[in-house]
């Protein structure tokens, strides 16, 4: 009997709040928390346990937070035996794409996390050098968003489709007036417009400027050869050369999140069975549920949350 194949998923900036480190304290995985605050300079520490839910949503820490209990809940995870058998892929929502990284054995800790506080800077330099914001438009289709965000642009506004989370759920981007142009037209494609409150156009050209900063912070890192498949953000294709990675990620601060499409890639075409989500929350189980239905889908956001989940509930013969 073969144990069904499983992906692991992480997610992205916006599961963070206040005491999120706490459930972690008492692991054998909270001495990671040691080496992500000497290689970005921060007190990852007093970030987890301590700093108010407010301040977390300054995109810097938020990025650094969410991506330690990320690499976190994978360690602990390991440890307890859950990934006894190897998973056959990984991804990560965003900032969800380090973690899944280190997972995969393609990039190391110190690295990713020298790696993400370079990117929650420049992204948050990036936000500040011109005014963006996000909104989610639920219930139309991708081309009809797609065709409504070019409109807006023929008509001088400034917005792009960022992600294209799940069947009905794609999140434009850009500036102050041009997402609001989209929202303003969402109705005429059957869709409903919600403000995100965030600190930026993510994933959009606004972001170039965090691009070039990223770009010169991977220069001096080494991936490794070869690892365990990730699917990335900007192609929802599987990659397991470090070679790719540098590229992918600097394309994927200024072009669309493909999540719907990769979660498509997992189960489809690479056969997954069960996908364990990694981190803070819950929203990646959710969406991977809608996308997915039929795939069995976990949430370790916690070691409670792993102490009851055992090993696959289904084998195939």
């Amino acid at each position: 009997m073969t144990p069904e194949p499983i992906a692991l998923l992480f997610p992205g900036q916006g599961t963070q709040k206040q005491g999120m480190g706490e459930p972690w304290r008492d692991t054998g995985a909270w001495a990671l928390v040691e080496t992500v605050s000497e290689q970005s300079g921060q007190d990852i520490a007093e970030l987890l346990l301590h700093t108010d839910g407010a301040l977390l949503r300054r995109t810097d820490l938020a990025q650094l937070v969410v991506f330690t209990v990320a690499v976190m809940a994978h360690d602990e995870a390991r440890r307890s035996g859950l990934l006894a058998e190897a998973p056959i892929a990984c991804a990560g929502h965003s900032l969800g794409e380090y973690a899944a990284l280190v997972a995969a054995g393609a990039l190391g800790l110190a690295d990713a996390a020298r790696l993400v506080a370079v990117r929650g800077s420049a992204m948050r330099e990036a936000a500040e050098l011109r005014e963006g914001t996000m909104g989610v438009l639920v219930g139309a289709p991708v081309q009809a968003v797609e065709e409504l965000t070019a409109d807006a642009r023929a008509a001088g506004h400034q917005v792009w489709v960022a992600n294209v989370n799940a069947p009905g759920q794609v999140v434009v981007s850009g500036s102050v007036e041009g997402v609001a142009a989209a929202c303003a037209g969402a109705p005429g494609i059957g869709a409903k417009p919600i403000s995100i409150p965030v600190g930026g156009a993510f994933h959009s050209p606004y972001m170039a400027p965090a691009a070039e900063r990223l770009r010169a912070a991977l220069a001096g890192v080494e991936f490794a050869a070869l690892h365990t498949p990730v699917v990335a953000n900007t192609d929802a294709r599987p990659h397991a050369s470090g070679a790719d990675w540098p590229e992918l990620m600097i394309r994927q601060l200024t072009f669309p999140v493909l999540w719907e499409a990769g979660v498509r890639t997992l189960v489809d075409r690479m056969g997954c069975r069960r996908l364990i989500e990694l981190g803070p929350g819950r929203t990646l189980a959710g969406v991977a549920r809608r996308i997915a239905p039929e795939t069995e889908v976990v949430s370790i956001d916690s070691p409670v949350a792993l102490g009851a989940v055992g090993p696959a509930s289904r084998v195939l013969a």
